[in-house]
């Protein structure tokens, strides 16, 4: 018997699913935590309020009302999910996988498995999941980038914990139809001697938790500010570039730039350094805050509730985060 071989298969995004918490932390709130101010946290970060989850609410639970709403948009039960892919550095725990649980409270019958990429834990996901459905293996895939960053940020720390909130995004993808795109090319590149710039020492087999590494608080973020912001601004702008220029596509031709929400500045210097308006440019840290995994889908949402993306719409996403990771996505919109 002679097989014949598969014809190409690509990627699409078909449904987009949004979930903060509803409890904000606003920086009013965070005036009365440490010595800063709404002032000063707006003009470094574009930040004025973040939403924080309750005691007892985990990452499992926030990725499980986002796909909750993506399968309810998309129409379909959660039956007919084949795999769940799930970015986090907050996991409910080391082991099990954030995804098995989440596949459990779903009631799904899919495999799954967990991604650590920090901010670019999204996009590294979505690549994953798009050539799982390019393979011809899985023809719908949930892709769920979800954090609490509050269980990890040490609220007496000025530099942190103004920066982060909790929350939730989930896609689908799905095989595209015969005259679609959908996900066109992406570029990923990490450097990982900028680890110590931006990581949580504490907690993992180089120094598991004792009461020595609680006292000294090395189970919360710890952030080089400076260095960090450097290579992000550096770093986005390139990744971008990169991706764009071999697709033989300019800043001009994106209908939407959706990139991570770490810094309002950041995003602002990358969108004039690829000569993009601000109108195309998807901004909502002013009410989030850096979600990590979450920022990406998050803007996604937002970028469909303002209308700003409609099918045939080239869309640029882009990411740095802890690592240092790096990521930049070029896709059609298709729904």
């Amino acid at each position: 018997m002679t097989l014949k071989p598969q014809l190409p298969v690509r990627a699409k995004i078909t449904s987009v699913g949004a979930y903060v918490p509803p409890k904000l932390l606003t920086n009013r709130d965070l005036e009365k935590m440490v010595a800063t101010s709404d002032q000063w946290i707006q003009e470094r970060t574009g930040i004025r309020e973040r939403h924080i989850v309750e005691k007892g609410v985990a990452t499992s639970d926030l990725a499980v009302e986002a796909a909750k709403i993506c399968l309810a948009k998309r129409g379909i039960g959660v039956d007919e999910l084949e795999v769940i892919i799930v970015a986090t550095v907050t996991p409910d725990m080391l082991f099990p996988a954030t995804a098995c649980l989440v596949q459990d409270k779903l009631g799904a019958k899919a495999w799954g498995f967990d991604l650590s990429a920090a901010c670019s834990g999204f996009p590294y996901a979505l690549q994953v999941g798009a050539k799982l459905v390019e393979s011809g293996v899985h023809k719908k895939v949930m892709v769920i980038g979800a954090d609490v960053m509050s269980s990890i940020i040490d609220y007496t720390d000025r530099t942190t914990c103004v920066i982060f909130g909790d929350g939730a995004g989930a896609v689908l993808l799905e095989p595209c139809e015969p005259d679609e795109v959908g996900m066109i090319d992406f570029w990923h590149e990490i450097d990982g001697s900028g680890g110590a710039a931006l990581n949580m020492p504490g907690g993992g087999s180089l120094h598991p938790a004792t009461a020595e590494t609680v006292a000294a608080k090395m189970h919360f973020v710890h952030q080089d500010g400076g260095s960090v912001y450097k290579f992000a601004v550096r770093k986005m702008a390139e990744a971008a570039e990169i991706v764009l220029s071999r697709n033989g596509v300019t800043g001009q031709d994106l209908a939407c730039f959706i990139p991570h929400q770490a810094n309002s500045r950041i995003i602002l210097s990358t969108a004039e350094r690829l000569g993009l308006c601000e109108e195309r440019v998807v901004i909502n840290i002013d009410r989030y805050g850096n979600t990590t995994a979450a920022t990406i889908p998050l803007a996604m949402q937002t970028a469909i509730d303002e209308g700003r993306l409609k099918k045939g719409d080239l869309v640029l996403l882009a990411s740095v985060g802890a690592g240092f990771t790096v990521a930049s996505t070029l896709l059609q919109w298709e729904f």
